[in-house]
């Protein structure tokens, strides 16, 4: 999903929360489920007013499910899961898997670089070389413009990549691979550290997604 914040990657276990009036984009990779539940102002007014990525509970993964579901309800029955719903967005913890748009132009020009190549090992003060600029300016352009360290962006990068990659049906081995990493093993404990699973037990389901009427 891309606002103007950035790009996330919402997985089966997160949900998306839109507010009203923030334009965005839609991406699926593989067979996706996309569960979409609208929510009115006064309820929405208990959630961030910006676009946030959530760790989706299991109450709140079923409630989606049944909102979205073939099976009718009437108003009343409706509006009490609502409430529920975002009583568990409240108490939910912010986990976005996000990439922040760069600004600058020797950023954007790394970027674009990882992006075509996330394989790229290239040191900073390589791909400095490459956007004509210093490895020192880059990493304060880096920690200033989008908040992390280079190194944290690119595993970033990666990650999304793989995930992208594991959609599609590729094994852990060559996704490893294909995102840099020498050996799974490192890719497996990257991976769990920002997704909180395992790349073999991730697999491509539904995405949930909250917006505001």
């Amino acid at each position: 999903m891309r606002t103007e914040s950035g790009t996330s990657i919402v997985p089966a276990n997160r949900v998306a929360w839109t507010p009203a009036g923030f334009t965005h984009q839609h991406r699926a990779h593989s067979d996706t489920e996309m569960r979409i539940v609208f929510l009115p102002a006064s309820l929405a007014r208990l959630v961030p007013d910006r676009p946030a990525v959530f760790l989706v509970s299991g109450l709140a993964r079923e409630i989606l499910l049944t909102l979205t579901g073939p099976r009718s309800h009437d108003r009343a029955a409706s509006a009490r899961l609502r409430r529920v719903l975002v009583d568990e967005l409240h108490e939910a913890n912010e986990q976005p898997l996000q990439l922040p748009e760069p600004r600058d132009d020797r950023l954007r020009a790394v970027a674009r670089i990882l992006h075509e190549q996330p394989a790229d090992n290239s040191s900073l003060a390589e791909l400095g070389r490459a956007v004509g600029a210093g490895a020192r300016t880059l990493s304060r352009l880096f920690r200033d413009e989008l908040g992390m360290t280079f190194y944290e962006w690119r595993t970033q990068v990666r990650i999304h990549h793989a995930l992208v990659l594991l959609a599609d049906g590729h094994d852990t081995t060559r996704v490893a691979h294909a995102c840099g990493w020498a050996n799974p093993s490192g890719f497996i404990e990257a991976f769990a550290s920002i997704i909180g699973t395992t790349p073999g037990r991730y697999r491509a389901g539904r995405v949930g997604e909250v917006r505001r009427r």
